[in-house]
């Protein structure tokens, strides 16, 4: 039986999604690889993450409000040729610390064009919230699956015994592969795209101070709100995990890298579920549950973090604290929360908006990101981890207050969107 052009265009941007996954998730690795076989410092090789997360922030603002006039389907093209192309440059000539500038750099302007691309498409492809919601859901947990699968296959190719190797660069003759391959299955699908045209544009500046514009109506201006405590309590987590295993909870530093990836794995596993359940709840009962219940693993599981055992010989996931295995599980009630909100604030704006909004969802999330994890890290020093993760009450019961005025205003816009 043929696939239909619909479940198609979900496919190929699910598989869009995986591969920048995989490809921005990869800095850490790449950061690590690089020291061993260019013999750059550590300060210079961090400078990667600048090189990825820059381009992202700059060009999500120049291009949000210019792609409907390039096409989603089109842009989401050049973002896949680009990081296709450089690639294969990678596994064929590179020989120097600069290609892998390069590298980042092009995947942080083709991921803002994937990220606004697929945001907008989102909206042309399905026909109410609830639909909206799951299939934002959907993608966000592949997105997910993509991080773990990513850290697995680049471990494959890397030779612990010899750190000069270079084989480990044959990962990008595959990455390369894919990526042609999601390039492949989106030129095959069609995507009508005439509802995301703003018939009454007066140009390419006017539609780049209407995005502006959009940025000061209430019901953007909560929403950035909301997605900013949220990317402050998601990164908080994400970012300082690793430390708060080694430092609070006692266990081996191997162990703490691997419970970041279990923490991944919950993020997973709980937007892949709300994909299915938003198809029949009201968001804001299921998003205000998911964020009261992380507050609530918070006040459970750090009290469990006091007076543990030292770091001991031998131990393991098998033997640890019941604590380590509790404090990941926060991660399946958040996961869901992202993807919510940006679902809400899409469908309540009409089509030919959601480029311009995403471009300012991609903005105002790494902003959040970045502070999020730059004020744990102060915390974390100046009071240790315990009290650090505390503090995240506070962004989240202000996101509870702030998703209920969100939920509010949608409904009041709704009818912009008809």
């Amino acid at each position: 039986m043929a696939i239909s052009n619909t479940l198609l265009i979900r496919i190929s941007m699910i598989l869009n999604y995986m591969v920048f996954a995989v490809l921005l998730n990869s800095v850490g690795t790449v950061i690590l690889q690089v020291q061993r076989n260019y013999d750059v410092s550590k300060a210079g090789a961090s400078i990667l993450e600048g090189f990825k997360d820059l381009p992202i922030a700059i060009c999500s603002l120049i291009l949000a409000s210019f792609l409907p006039r390039i096409g989603i389907k089109r842009g989401m093209m050049a973002g896949l040729l680009l990081v296709a192309i450089s690639c294969f440059v990678i596994a064929g000539v590179a020989n120097d610390f600069w290609y892998f500038k390069i590298l980042f750099m092009m995947v942080g302007i083709s991921f803002a064009l994937i990220k606004i691309s697929v945001f907008s498409a989102i909206g042309l492809v399905t026909s109410d919230v609830k639909g909206h919601s799951s299939l934002m859901s959907l993608i966000e947990g592949f997105f997910m699956i993509g991080v773990l699968a990513g850290n697995v296959f680049f471990s494959l190719f890397i030779d612990d015994a010899n750190p000069k190797s270079k084989e480990w660069l044959n990962v990008y003759w595959y990455l390369g592969a894919l990526t042609l391959m999601a390039a492949a299955l989106l030129y095959v699908s069609r995507l009508d795209e005439s509802q995301a045209q703003n018939t009454a544009s007066e140009g390419l500046w006017a539609d780049f101070a209407a995005m502006w514009k959009l940025a000061l109506k209430p019901l953007a201006i909560v929403f950035v709100i909301s997605a900013f405590l949220f990317v402050l309590i998601e990164q908080s987590f994400q970012t300082w995990t690793p430390t708060f295993y080694q430092d609070v909870l006692s266990v081996p530093a191997s162990m703490s890298i691997q419970a970041g990836a279990v923490l991944a794995g919950a993020f997973a596993v709980g937007r892949l579920m709300a994909g299915f359940i938003l198809k029949y709840v009201v968001w804001i009962r299921f998003a205000v549950f998911c964020v009261g219940m992380v507050g609530l693993c918070i006040v459970l599981n750090l009290p469990l973090t006091q007076n543990l055992p030292e770091i001991r010989e031998g131990i393991s996931w098998f033997n640890a604290p019941v604590v380590v295995y509790l404090f990941p599980l926060m991660g399946i009630f958040l996961a869901p929360v992202y993807p919510t909100i940006n679902s809400v604030v899409l469908s309540a704006l009409p089509k030919y908006m959601h480029s311009s909004m995403s471009g300012l969802i991609v903005l105002f999330s790494a902003l959040g990101g970045t502070t999020g994890s730059m004020i744990t890290g102060h915390l974390f020093e100046a009071f240790g981890g315990v009290r650090a993760f505390y503090f995240s009450l506070i962004p989240v019961v202000a996101l509870i207050v702030s998703m209920w005025f969100l939920y509010r205003l949608s409904v009041q816009n709704k009818s912009i969107s008809q």
